[in-house]
């Protein structure tokens, strides 16, 4: 068994982007600027926004946070979402999910210049990811490829199983492995699915992203499959400081004792999701500015 080690994979994507950076530097450009919108004091969601800013520290790129309250309105968001599409200094941005009930989501990230968005949320860029048009591919399914590619995972004719169908994971991923260069044959499943485990048993790649943890169990998978765990779950833990852990979509301590390759959580997709957000960035930049 191989661990598909996110950590690493995601510093030798993010000394890649240092090195263009450097570059720019010298031939007298400014650097990428990644913006996010934060709203509120959700735990999770400042850790995640701190990771970042932490990899724009890395990459060389310039960060900035905006810190909203929870009791923000619609209009008072979009008007900050409005100035930052305005905002020549910024190559792409996020709005950190999930927002407060009283924000209607799919608003907000509509309201996004696809031309900056680098979560590769809105319509305009899965349109043109679906047609296989250049385009702002979501950040996590972009993380994934990168994986794949790194590890030297054949997708060529291969049968994909895909375990949930989000607009932000399953959905595109299962769209993307389709296409050239991949040429994967896939299935999208989801919580209507009959006889799931008649599927991930014929696998040889399953990519789990449903939000149940340790849902994949051993005797779903066939022996060398490799497996995608897209999950990240809270869950109590008493023995650890923080008291929980965190923990995936697959029951990983069994299931790795079938497989030939399996991703751990944490530090499998997470840090790749990060990398690539720096690298939609990146490509937002050398876009605007005509630069191969």
């Amino acid at each position: 068994m191989i661990l598909l080690d996110g950590k690493k994979t995601s510093l030798l994507v993010q000394e890649t982007i240092a090195k263009e950076v450097n570059i720019l530097k010298k031939k007298g450009y400014r650097v990428p600027h990644l913006a996010a919108i934060l709203v509120g004091d959700n735990g999770a969601s400042m850790t995640y926004v701190n990771n970042k800013v932490t990899a724009c520290q890395k990459v060389g790129f310039t960060s900035s946070v905006l810190e909203m309250p929870k009791n923000i309105s619609q209009e008072e968001l979009l008007k900050q979402i409005h100035r930052l599409n305005e905002d020549d200094s910024v190559d792409g941005f996020i709005v950190q999910l999930p927002l407060p009930k009283h924000i209607h989501e799919q608003e907000i990230l509509l309201a996004i210049n696809p031309d900056k968005d680098a979560d590769g949320f809105h319509p305009t860029n899965f349109g043109r990811m679906a047609l296989g048009l250049k385009s702002f591919i979501p950040a996590t399914p972009y993380g994934i490829l990168e994986l794949l590619n790194q590890y030297h995972i054949p997708t060529d004719g291969k049968d994909v199983v895909i375990i949930g169908r989000s607009d932000i994971v399953g959905r595109p991923i299962s769209i993307l492995l389709s296409q050239k260069p991949w040429n994967a044959t896939v299935t999208l499943t989801h919580s209507h699915t009959q006889n799931l485990s008649e599927l991930t048993k014929k696998a040889d790649i399953i990519i789990a992203a449903l939000g149940i943890p340790k849902f994949l169990k051993a005797d779903m998978v066939k022996e060398g499959a490799a497996i995608i765990d897209v999950g990240i779950t809270r869950i109590a833990d008493t023995t650890t400081k923080k008291g929980f852990r965190i923990v995936g979509d697959v029951d990983f301590e069994y299931v790795k004792e079938k497989v030939s390759y399996i991703t751990p959580v944490p530090g499998g997709v997470g840090p790749m999701t990060i990398a690539m957000l720096m690298k939609n960035t990146l490509n937002a930049y050398k876009r605007k500015y005509k630069i191969q």
